[in-house]
């Protein structure tokens, strides 16, 4: 059977399958059930304050609910996390925390908002990524790879220059060298006698642990944990369910009219291509350390391409409702507004309204940089490739119900859920 892109299915149709099967490896339990407790524990962060779960949390559709994130230096969760006064961090982390939801599935090539980690057969472990070859070696995908950017970075979870071991290893260049950042996070793991015993089941007794096998059952647990394809899109496709009526007409004009599924296209509604869309940009961009400027040229910076200035994957929109705010730098606090950013991305662009950040306090930091330069400015717009289209109030309405429709609930919930306690003794973020 040929099976044709959604967005060329008449719409009489849509009650038939029109995409083939998602792919996802099977996992064993065992290495779940690690991947869990390690991707809630902050024993993996350089001042042990912060996991994976700090940014990644499921009450906040595996976001955290704000605009840039606040890493090492902050305490909380979600909004309500605050920076600390003794050990302020030094800037907003970059971009938005992306949700997790389906990485696992075997169509997700490519991690981050500007795709720098992607699957690649011609390296030789499968895996590109600005870090070279040896830093790919070991990982089991690349959504196991993605795992080494966030415990290498000052911001995140490493913490401030030279104020623990780790923070010292990753500021001298000693990341998976003998003795780097690497190893000293994999010896804190190996030394806590349940993380042992539960490696022991998995590898092997007496096997030694790295880093990568780590990341390795973070990856098995978020592939288990956030496989969301059971929305009421999904049963409608299927034939066990009814689209209520304002989701039925947003799809209608999803995949007609509107025109959102020539990029949001396939069953997870993305082309996991790039595109420039005038997106805001705020907070202190993804520059070097050395670098004044807050600007953040997406895909460019990876690629060295002018064509690809300011162009940024496209997300998919399963449980899109609810990993808000949205864009790169998580600009729109609402459905609606990224919506209507689409419908004039450059008219958006310069009438942004900034109440629509979700911006925890940090003292010191110039969040508005890039939108107070009329050159940056100019130059995100020059990039945009959307051309303007008009939507009424009740049609803008009608998407929103037709992207809610895209939630699964059970997806989004988790399957094992928040664990009570981790091995190491310290603090779940609940």
């Amino acid at each position: 059977m040929r099976w044709l892109p959604l967005a060329l299915i008449p719409l009489p149709l849509l009650a038939q399958p029109v995409f083939p099967p998602a792919e996802f490896a099977r996992t064993d339990p065992a290495r779940i059930e690690l991947g869990q407790l390690l991707f809630y524990d902050p024993i993996l962060s350089g001042n042990q304050e912060v996991s994976c779960a700090t940014c990644h949390h499921p009450r906040f559709g595996t976001g955290d609910g704000v605009s840039l994130s606040l890493g090492d230096g902050a305490h909380g969760l979600g909004p309500d996390r605050v920076a600390d006064p003794e050990n302020l961090p030094e800037q907003r982390i970059p971009r938005n925390a992306p949700g997790l939801f389906n990485l696992g599935a075997t169509e997700f090539t490519h991690m981050f908002h500007d795709g720098r980690l992607e699957a690649d057969p011609t390296r030789p472990n499968g895996i590109r990524t600005p870090l070279g070859d040896a830093m790919s070696e070991g990982f089991d995908s690349v959504l196991s790879a993605q795992a080494m950017f966030p415990v290498l970075s000052a911001d995140e979870m490493a913490g401030h220059y030279s104020e623990n071991p780790i923070s010292q290893a990753v500021r001298m260049g000693h990341l998976s060298l003998a003795g780097g950042a690497w190893d000293q996070i994999a010896e804190r793991v190996a030394g806590i006698p349940e993380y042992r015993a539960r490696f022991d089941q998995v590898l092997g007794a007496g096997a030694p642990i790295h880093f990568t096998d780590i990341s390795n059952v973070i990856a098995d647990f978020i592939r288990f944990e956030w496989r969301a394809d059971r929305s009421p899109f999904d049963l409608y496709l299927a034939g066990e369910a009814e689209l209520p009526e304002a989701a039925a007409r947003g799809m209608d004009l999803f995949y007609g009219d509107a025109g959102c599924a020539d990029c949001h296209t396939g069953r997870f509604q993305t082309d996991h291509d790039f595109h420039a869309i005038a997106m805001v940009q705020i907070g202190p961009g993804k520059a070097a350390r050395f670098e004044s400027h807050a600007r953040d040229e997406g895909r460019m910076r990876v690629t060295g391409d002018p064509e690809d200035a300011h162009a940024f994957r496209t997300p998919s929109l399963r449980n899109v409702a609810l990993t808000a705010p949205y864009g790169h730098a998580g600009a729109y606090a609402t459905l609606e507004g990224v919506i209507r950013h689409h419908l004039d991305p450059i008219g958006s662009l310069y009438a942004y309204d900034r109440t629509q950040a979700v911006l925890p306090v940090l003292p010191g930091v110039e969040d508005w940089r890039i939108l107070d330069d009329p050159q940056e400015m100019a130059a995100i717009a020059a990039a945009n490739e959307l051309e303007p289209m008009e939507l009424s109030d009740d049609e803008v309405a009608a998407l929103v119900a037709f992207l809610e429709a895209l939630t699964d609930t059970a997806g989004a919930e988790g399957r094992l859920g928040v664990p009570e306690s981790v091995p190491s003794g310290l603090p779940v973020d609940r």
